[in-house]
C-alpha cells in the first residue's frame, strides 16, 4: 500500500436509530398523529432515498389528515403511501442520495397531496418541456392477477381526483381527496 494511501475504515458496530432523531425539532409536530397546533394551509417534507423511511411517511401523512375521521386519515395514507412507494420505485428518487418531497394542501374541501421526484430512472436525456407525457392507471391495475399498475389504479379508483405535470424529468403526482367519502368507491356501505 502506498504511504500516502488512506488506512482501510475500520469494521463499525451497526446502530439502530430511531427515525424522529431524522426530524429537526422545528418539523417534529408533522410526525405526531395530532392536530394540537392551529390549522395548516401548506406543509411540506423532503424524505431520503430509502424504504426504511415509509414509517416516516405515513406518521406525516396521518398527521396531515388529522382531525378527520378514522376511514379518511386510513386512506389519505394509504394513497399517499403509494405516491412516495412510486418516487422510490421508479425514478432516481430511489437511488442513493435521492430525496422526493411529500406537499400536502389543505382546502375547504379536502386534502391536496402532491410527490415531487426526481425524474425518471429510465430517462437517458433531458426530455423537451413542451412535448408532456402524462401517466395513465393500468385499466388492469386492480385485478387479483396484476403484477404491476396498482399504485395508480388505486389512486385513480379511490381518490377524488388525480394527476401529474407530464414532465418525467421533473415529476410531480398529486391526488385530491375531499373530506366526504359518500361518493368515493372507498364508502361501500349502503
Amino acid at each position: 500500500m502506498p504511504a500516502n494511501a488512506p488506512a482501510p475504515m475500520p469494521v463499525l458496530p451497526e446502530v439502530t436509530v430511531s427515525l424522529s432523531e431524522m426530524v429537526p425539532s422545528r418539523c417534529r409536530h408533522y410526525f405526531n398523529g395530532g392536530a394540537d397546533r392551529a390549522a395548516y394551509r401548506s406543509r411540506r417534507y423532503e424524505f431520503g432515498s430509502s424504504t426504511q423511511y415509509m414509517p416516516l411517511v405515513r406518521a406525516f401523512l396521518d398527521t396531515c389528515a388529522a382531525g378527520q375521521d378514522r376511514d379518511y386519515r386510513y386512506l389519505f395514507t394509504l394513497l399517499g403511501s403509494e405516491l412516495a412507494n412510486n418516487a422510490l420505485e421508479h425514478s432516481k428518487s430511489g437511488e442513493p442520495f435521492g430525496v422526493y418531497t411529500l406537499r400536502c394542501d389543505r382546502t375547504r374541501d379536502g386534502l391536496r397531496l402532491t410527490c415531487r421526484d426526481q425524474g425518471s430512472k429510465n430517462e437517458t436525456r433531458r426530455a423537451d418541456i413542451h412535448r408532456r407525457v402524462h401517466l395513465k392507471a393500468d385499466p388492469n391495475g386492480l385485478d387479483l392477477d396484476a403484477e404491476s399498475g396498482r399504485g395508480l389504479a388505486m389512486i385513480d379508483a379511490l381518490a377524488t381526483s388525480w394527476g401529474d405535470n407530464g414532465i418525467p424529468d421533473y415529476r410531480q403526482v398529486w391526488f385530491f381527496l375531499a373530506y366526504s367519502l359518500r361518493d368515493s368507491a372507498w364508502n361501500t356501505q349502503p
